[in-house]
Order: structure tokens, then sequence, then C-alpha cells
């Protein structure tokens, strides 16, 4: 299985994050750091989150993919509470215009 990135992401959308500096303050973070240091061979040696991400995804898709479909379901189910939410806000303001409408009327 290969994941590739979608880089048509525009660079002010991308988490910043992704660019910083890996600090091996772990021995399982100075193991990755080391291993994607050797794959990638960054030219100022220093191994950025997004390249850990991109090997990791590479070497072991079969860790990746659950946490990245959880990811998309999570917000797909975020995406949904948001309209039901907005409909809810909606209906509830129409009744209030409603209520105003009847009084004014009367």
């Amino acid at each position: 299985m290969k994941i590739e990135f979608d880089d048509t992401v525009q660079e002010g959308e991308k988490n910043p994050a992704l660019k910083e500096k890996v600090e091996k303050d772990t021995e399982l973070k100075e193991m990755i750091v080391r291993y994607v240091g050797e794959k990638k061979k960054p030219e100022n040696d220093e191994v950025t989150l997004e390249m850990v991400l991109e090997v990791i995804a590479e070497d072991f898709p079969d860790f990746v993919m659950p946490i990245a479909e959880e990811n998309w379901i999570r917000g797909y189910q975020q995406a949904l509470a948001d309209v039901d939410e907005g409909q809810r806000l909606e209906r509830e303001e129409m009744g209030k215009e409603e209520e105003k409408q009847k009084k004014e009327n009367e």
C-alpha cells in the first residue's frame, strides 16, 4: 500500500508544526529521527515532523491509515453536527421572527 500526499494545499493552510525540527527527547524519537535522517538526508541535518510523516506513511502505511481514517471520520461527523446545529439555530431564529410578526400584526 502506498500513501501519497496531496501537495495542492496552499502554503498558508499547512500546519506550521510540520516544518519544525523534531527534538530527540525520547529514545523512540532518537530512533525515528535517525532513521528518517538516513532516508531523507536533509541538507541541514534537521529532521522535521513532515519528513517523519512522509517516511512513516511510505514505510509503515498500515500504521498511518487507521489514524488518517479516524481523523477523516471524526471531521465528517463534526461537519454533520455543525450543519445540524446551524439548521437548529436557523429554525429558532425563524420562530422568533414569526413570533415578532404575529405581535406586530395584532
